[in-house]
């Protein structure tokens, strides 16, 4: 399942379909700086498009008002989709040169599609034109939006790194700390099953829950090379022997009992996972950040026993133990069809008031953490600083930040990538079986 269909389960209000026309700029050019395009008596609107709700929503569209504010000549009107319909929408739009002025994206494959067919614009001439934009972002954030060395994206919102979450009271009445290798992961799996407790709870129903293992095992392993030959459509390189020690070793937890009886038959989109959590039912869990405010929400007198900790390393892998998976940030691209006046206006809007100050402190408020530099004061001033903390400092601190495969990879091989981990873990399909069924979806790409 894709990253797309992973936002959904975050979403907190139903999304605003509204059908908005882009605009179509006419004459003269709007100022690209922080002042008042009103000094112009041209006006040009430009439309954003969004898989933004609830508190996110409401944050982007008092960021819009403020723009707009300052910037009568050149108007944002926003459009919020929720995310399957999104993907279609713009799909849609975009063969047709009606793409949005600006629109959301999550970088990688689906993302460069675009870029290959010439319809997004490369925004490195402008991000090099002021250094101080430029170097505003966390590095290991950009990789999912850079190709050939130009860059084609620039991150809002919230970062989304993965990491365990646990249970610290069972910790602590068995006297456990959290497992720092692979082999201390496996110990204390052998050690709460023997308790009859669940070791990691594992909404396997969804299918994409399997791919955080994998993709953190295959990066603990054999470092950045096995997916940027994946990537780059190597032949038979879903057969590298990386890829089959990490399901081999997936298939290790199974057998260790790791998971709750029928994971399989268990949902993520639902909450069922993260209730194994924090009825006490499970010690650890595997998830994205937006597993903490899920749990907040659904039980928030649990907070208190609530821990978290980095993926273990792998003693003896070719990958270094702080590197980070999981979805780096959402992002805001421009199209090609956009005209001369759009975007200069667009520029405007993404260098001068997403992310600026006040942009990072209306997110902070609503628990987003985002990829920019400079914030560790602001956060330990969040109701929340622990764990947002934690979280930036995995991507702040990350020599390597690995994007989601099912998103980072084209949509048809990232989806059959997350089914067949699915078949996998269930015992339907052997790891020769998952290789060849790989190897052909990349003969396709």
């Amino acid at each position: 399942m894709s990253r797309s269909k992973r936002l959904s389960l975050v979403a907190v209000s139903a999304a605003i379909a509204a059908t908005v026309a882009v605009g179509c700029g006419s004459g003269g050019t709007s100022n690209g700086s922080n002042s008042s395009s009103g000094s112009s008596s041209s006006h040009t609107s430009l439309t954003l498009w969004s898989v933004d709700s609830g508190l996110a929503e409401k944050t982007d569209n008092k960021l819009i008002a403020r723009y707009n504010k300052a910037n009568p000549n050149a108007q944002i009107q926003a459009q919020y989709i929720a995310p399957n319909p999104y993907l279609q929408k713009f799909q849609i739009a975009m063969g047709a040169k009606k793409a949005p002025t600006i629109f959301m994206n999550w970088g990688g494959g689906r993302l460069e599609s675009y870029i290959k067919a010439g319809d997004v614009l490369n925004l490195t001439p402008y991000l090099n034109a002021d250094p101080s934009w430029k170097n505003k972002y966390l590095p290991s954030v950009m990789k999912s939006v850079t190709f050939n060395g130009k860059i084609y994206g620039i991150p809002y919102g919230n970062m989304q790194p993965v990491n365990f979450f646990y249970n610290k009271k069972l910790f602590q009445q068995y006297n456990l700390t959290p497992p720092k290798t692979w082999d201390d992961l496996l110990s204390d799996v052998r050690f709460f099953k023997s308790k009859g407790i669940i070791p990691i709870a594992l909404g396997g129903k969804d299918n994409w829950p399997d791919l955080m293992y994998f993709e953190y095992l295959v990066d603990r392993l054999g470092g950045q090379q096995p997916y940027n030959d994946i990537a780059a459509g190597k032949a038979g390189s879903w057969s590298n022997p990386v890829i089959t020690k990490a399901l081999t070793m997936m298939q290790q937890l199974v057998k260790a009992g790791a998971f709750e009886p029928g994971f399989s038959s268990v949902g993520s989109g639902d909450g069922s996972d993260a209730a194994l959590l924090y009825s006490g039912k499970a010690a650890m869990w595997l998830m994205g950040s937006w597993g903490y405010g899920a749990i907040k929400t659904s039980d928030s007198s649990f907070m208190s026993q609530l821990g978290w900790f980095p993926f273990p390393a792998v003693p003896g892998g070719k990958g270094n133990p702080a590197d980070v998976c999981g979805n780096p940030s959402d992002y805001y691209s421009i199209p090609t069809s956009a005209s001369q006046q759009q975007v200069k206006a667009a520029i405007n809007f993404l260098k001068n008031y997403n992310l600026d100050s006040d942009n990072v402190k209306d997110l902070l408020a609503i628990g987003y953490v985002p990829a920019v530099k400079g914030i560790e004061s602001q956060l330990k001033q969040s109701q929340d600083a622990s764990y947002e903390t934690f979280y930036y400092n995995l991507a702040k601190n990350a020599p390597y930040y690995q994007q989601s495969w099912d998103t980072a990879l084209p949509a048809a091989e990232g989806n059959e990538l997350d089914t067949d981990l699915g078949k996998l873990l269930a015992g339907q399909m052997s790891i020769s079986q998952f290789e060849t069924d790989m190897n052909t979806q990349l003969q396709q790409n």
